[in-house]
């Protein structure tokens, strides 16, 4: 090829790679709409994903981006209203949240009737099963409940603890627990003798931990969130309860660290990894980025301060960040084209690391998240504790 041919392709080539800069850089700002409990009795959950949101620059996959930040005050009208208003007045691509499992059941049914894709906060396994229906453009990124009552069981086994209890809290992150451990306990040779629930407003629960107590179990697992999930765990300990106590990692932030104080010592919490990232050993695959967040959300919000829940929500914009740059490679923001690229490049994410879990997604796994989403830690004087 002659030299002045080869200088018009180049020519040619970068004209068209310009064009196609130019192209990119004119589409529309994505958009991006955020739902979160910044107030009622999923605030201690939703108020740290919304510190570590704001770290985050405005922009996903390189390209502009404009989060739109509700609070749906922990309740599921507000939250599914809250969804309605981002998809017809904001024009979301995508919606990540909400705090809660109700309020994110909310925030599916509405966001998946219009063909919006959703990377839920929180950890009921109804947010994603069964794939079908509004749920096929449903994420989320907490392990399901059964990941979560394995350990705990297995936990009891190797001290051989053969009896537990339940205190749940009376919604569908409660009942979904309390399913899995009523399906597991027996193929463990552990007996559930007691199952007991609460509301997650209520001031008192002494009548269902004295009916408990009378049960005398080896364990007690609550199945609560946030801050509610100290009220029955106080007053065991009031009660004079000797036992073991399990909770949920739907408690694992400093504010029921605050409100549970001295009566939480000793206890123990099935979580993500990312809490005592620091304390992981080299060989785990998450402590890399678990330590990298750590560091920003340490600056941000003190180390006293670490929330596993704004782990989560950090989860979900790296998750976002390589979607949305997936999706531009083929639509434009603002169209069921990009936000079903979108839906379709989450579900097809292999391996892809966060600071909670190792993902791999598929049509029929929208968790997609193993046993490694998993770490079993003790509260000791007030800290998180890894244990082994």
């Amino acid at each position: 090829m002659k030299p002045i041919q080869k200088s018009i392709q180049k020519l040619k080539a970068t004209a068209v790679g310009a064009l196609l800069l130019t192209s990119l850089s004119a589409w529309a700002d994505i958009s991006v709409g955020v739902i979160l409990s910044l107030t009622g009795p999923g605030a201690s959950l939703g108020i740290p994903a919304e510190q570590m949101m704001k770290l985050w620059p405005a922009e996903l996959g390189g390209q502009k981006t404009k989060f739109t930040i509700l609070n749906d005050n922990s309740d599921s009208s507000t939250a599914a209203k809250s969804a309605m208003r981002l998809i017809t007045e904001e024009k979301v691509d995508l919606i990540i949240g909400s705090s809660t499992t109700p309020t994110s059941l909310a925030v599916v049914e509405a966001a998946g009737n219009e063909k919006v894709p959703v990377i839920s906060l929180a950890g009921g396994g109804a947010i994603v099963m069964p794939q079908e229906g509004v749920r096929k453009w449903a994420f989320k990124l907490s392990p399901t409940e059964s990941i979560s009552t394995n350990r705990v069981l297995d936990h009891m086994v190797k001290d051989k603890l053969k009896t537990i209890a339940t205190i749940g809290v009376a919604t569908s992150y409660g009942d979904g627990f309390l399913k899995v451990v009523e399906s597991l306990a027996p193929t463990k040779g552990i007996k559930l003798v007691a199952s007991e629930k609460y509301n997650a407003n209520d001031q008192s629960v002494t009548s269902q931990v004295l009916k408990v107590l009378t049960t005398n179990p080896d364990a007690v697992y609550i199945l609560s969130l946030g801050t509610p999930g100290a009220l029955p765990h106080i007053e065991l300990i009031q009660r004079g309860y000797k036992g073991r106590i399990y909770q949920t990692q739907g408690v694992a932030n400093a504010d029921f660290l605050r409100v549970g104080g001295k009566a939480l010592d000793g206890s123990f919490i099935t979580v993500a990894p990312v809490l005592v990232g620091d304390q992981l050993p080299d060989s785990s695959p998450i402590k890399k980025i678990a330590v990298e967040f750590l560091k920003k959300s340490d600056a941000a919000v003190g180390v006293q301060n670490r929330s596993l829940f704004g782990a989560t929500a950090w989860d979900a914009l790296l998750i976002a960040d390589q979607a949305t740059r997936n999706a531009l490679k083929t639509s434009k923001p603002g169209t069921v084209e990009f936000r079903t690229a979108i839906r379709d490049s989450i579900e097809q994410l292999k391996n892809f690391v966060g600071t909670e879990g190792v993902y791999n997604m598929s049509p029929q796994d929208h968790n997609g998240v193993d046993e490694r989403s998993q770490v079993m830690i003790k509260i000791e004087n007030g800290k998180w504790v890894y244990q082994p």
